[in-house]
Formats: C-alpha cells, sequence, structure tokens
C-alpha cells in the first residue's frame, strides 16, 4: 500500500478511533466479526464510518466520483425515464442515497425543463454530512425547486412513485464466502497482534444455503449480497405502486460467478485509486463490491416486484435520448461541446461506464413500457 497518498495526522487518528472501536467489537465477539459486519462499522459505525464521518467523499477532491458529478448529462438523460414514470400519473420521486446532490439537481432542472416537475422530491440519506452537502448544493442549483425537496430518515409507508437508486447497492455490506472441503466458509476478520486479520469459519445457515446454491467449488471466494437483497424487498414493502430503478455496476449470476472471477469483487477507492485491502485506514476509505442483479432481481419477485428491464447504462441512457440531449449544445461552440462529448464518452464506451454499469427496473401496479428498455433489453439474462 506504500503508493497510496498518506493522509494527515487528523485524518490519521479518526481512523485510529474507529480501528480501535472494530477491535472493541471483535473482542466482545470472542475473536471474531463477518466481515459484513466489519464493512458496515468501517462504512456506517456514527459519527467515524466512511459515510457517516464527514471526510470528503465524491468528487475530484474526493476519493472516486461517479455519473452524476462527472456531467449533468447523466440526470438529464435519467429525467426522461422519470418523466414517462409520473406522466402515469404518480407525483413523487424518492432518490436513495443522494450523494452530493448532483442528480437531483439535473433531474429537477431537466423535470421543469420537461413541464413534469414531482410534487415532491424526496431523499433518503443516512449521512449527516451528505445531506448537508446535499442541501448547499440544491440551494445553489435551483433554489426555485429546494420547497419541493423533503429529507427522510426512513423509507415513506405507502409510497406511490418513482424510486432511484444509483451506486447504493454496492455499498451495502456483503457477506465473503469460499467454497471449502466441509462446505461453503465465511470469511471473517479477526485479531493478529493488534492488526485486523482474515479468518474463515463455517458458515451460517442462510448464508450457507445462498453459497450452497451456487455450487462454488473449492477455494473459490466471492461475495453473497444479503443486505442489498433486504434492502429491495424493504422498497417493496414501503411501495403500493410505482417503479424502481437500480444503477450500479455488476453483472447477471452467470457471469458474477464465473469460474474466472475466483477472489470475488470486493474493492477499495481511496484518492481515486483503487486497491483490494478493506483494512487499510478504516473510515478513510470506500470499501464495495459489485452487484449480483440476478439475486437483486430474485429477492424483488420474492417480495410481490415485477422485473420492467435490464440493460447497460450505454444502452439504457440511449433509448432515453442522450444523443438529443448533447445536441442542444451546437458542435460548433467547442468550448461547450467538448467537454460533454468527452463525459458521454465515459458514460457510453464499454470500456468505461457503458457496459460494466446496469440499470434495473422493479415495479408494482405499473404496466407500461419503459422507454429505457425499448431496445437490447436483457431481463431474460437474468
Amino acid at each position: 500500500m506504500s503508493d497510496l497518498p498518506t493522509p494527515p495526522a487528523e485524518a490519521l487518528a479518526h481512523s485510529e478511533k474507529l480501528a480501535a472501536l472494530i477491535r472493541d467489537e471483535i473482542a466482545a465477539n470472542a475473536g471474531w466479526i463477518p466481515f459484513a459486519r466489519y464493512m458496515e462499522l468501517a462504512l456506517y459505525a456514527p459519527g467515524l464510518g466512511y459515510y457517516t464521518a464527514g471526510a470528503r467523499k465524491l468528487g475530484r477532491e474526493g476519493d472516486f466520483i461517479t455519473a452524476p458529478e462527472m456531467t449533468p448529462l447523466y440526470g438529464q438523460t435519467l429525467a426522461r425515464q422519470a418523466a414517462q414514470v409520473l406522466e402515469s400519473g404518480l407525483d413523487q420521486i424518492l432518490e436513495i442515497g443522494a450523494g452530493s446532490g448532483a442528480l437531483a439537481a439535473a433531474l429537477l432542472t431537466e423535470l421543469e425543463h420537461l413541464g413534469r416537475l414531482p410534487q415532491t422530491y424526496y431523499i433518503l440519506e443516512v449521512s449527516p454530512d451528505l445531506r448537508e452537502r446535499e442541501r448547499d448544493l440544491l440551494a445553489r442549483k435551483v433554489p426555485e425547486l429546494l420547497e419541493r425537496v423533503v429529507w427522510l430518515n426512513r423509507l415513506p409507508n405507502l409510497y406511490q412513485g418513482l424510486i432511484v437508486a444509483n451506486e447504493v447497492l454496492d455499498a451495502m455490506p456483503a457477506h465473503l464466502v469460499r467454497g471449502g472441503a466441509a462446505g461453503p466458509e465465511e470469511g471473517g476478520v479477526t485479531l493478529q497482534g493488534g492488526a485486523f486479520a482474515w479468518d474463515w469459519q463455517p458458515a451460517g445457515a442462510q448464508l450457507r444455503a445462498a453459497a450452497e446454491a451456487l455450487r462454488l467449488p473449492p477455494g473459490y471466494q466471492t461475495e453473497i449480497q444479503l443486505q442489498a437483497c433486504a434492502f429491495v424487498r424493504s422498497l417493496a414493502d414501503s411501495m403500493t405502486r410505482g417503479v424502481i430503478l437500480l444503477i450500479d455496476y455488476g453483472f447477471p449470476a452467470h457471469e458474477y460467478y464465473h469460474a474466472e472471477r475466483s477472489e470475488g469483487t470486493l474493492m477499495c477507492h481511496f484518492r481515486h485509486r483503487a486497491h483490494a485491502d478493506p483494512f487499510f485506514l478504516p473510515g478513510l476509505q470506500d470499501i464495495t463490491s459489485h452487484v449480483d442483479f440476478s439475486a437483486v432481481a430474485h429477492a424483488g419477485a420474492e417480495a410481490g416486484l415485477e422485473l420492467l428491464g435490464y440493460t447497460g447504462q450505454a444502452q439504457f441512457l440511449i433509448n432515453c435520448g442522450i444523443t438529443d440531449i448533447m445536441l442542444r449544445t451546437p458542435p460548433e461552440n467547442a468550448a461547450a461541446y467538448l467537454p460533454q462529448a468527452a463525459a458521454a464518452q465515459q458514460l457510453l464506451s464499454p470500456t468505461e461506464m457503458g457496459e460494466l454499469f446496469k440499470v434495473l427496473a422493479l415495479g408494482k401496479d405499473y404496466d407500461a413500457p419503459l422507454i429505457g428498455f425499448a431496445s437490447g433489453d436483457r431481463r431474460a439474462s437474468l
């Protein structure tokens, strides 16, 4: 890890406070906790976790940049799909984990342009720091629409509308499993000389059943996202009518558990550098795993949701009219058009975000075909 930048002393002290909390939890649980619990504490421990403390996470000064921060073109295009859903008589949007607020700002701006503003734009945000930044950005970008925005601490009941979750599932704690000689084993965290270290134990009943269904060969290591699937079920329980758009990087099961992906997809992000050590400076780096979209779709179906579409991000954005939106800026205006074209290249290119990122649509009591999946719908691959 010597090639990663060294944080300032204040940040290192913050990380050590979180590390001490995790060490105490390990000690209180007979010297071992599941990795999913370690990941939960590293990301969400109150006041100390990566997403609950005040360090800058998003954008060029943070650890990673998401599509909405890269360009408003992303949110403007997504607004076309949102407008279609709102035209069906629904008048609410709920964004899960709005990050910097960039997606909300672009969506609201474009929906106003289209004459399809929602009555209320809800944001469910667990991070006090990000909630404050979202409010500040929206106050700057769309002050006239701020009164439509309502922040929530939990999912609403009897919700009717559109739910958008952009890069949310990948940040939910994942269980690590591997094939063992006596059956599936769960990856956990123990202490060796005061430092965090891996330790594997027989998987518990729920995780074991999920892992056995995958028929993992001995030594094959991967992630199983029980919490992400439970979250999708909770969305279904909170909704009486509407559409859920889940946008993230991941694969269907037959690709996720491919023989060549034998070490899983766990990844960490620190100052725009990716690496694979989740024990590096807990609280100062993001920890993620790719999404098993087959498992997510199955969880939705079990909870009464209908699978409305599944495709790559590039195909979804093209279906929603990204090229038409780009042409609002004349190519002759090189100073404005060229940066937009470069951002679109990142969104659409198969070697950038266009194929790695997927869009999954689930719905309840919603029958109209969604424009984002008009061409290239791959739901059969799930």
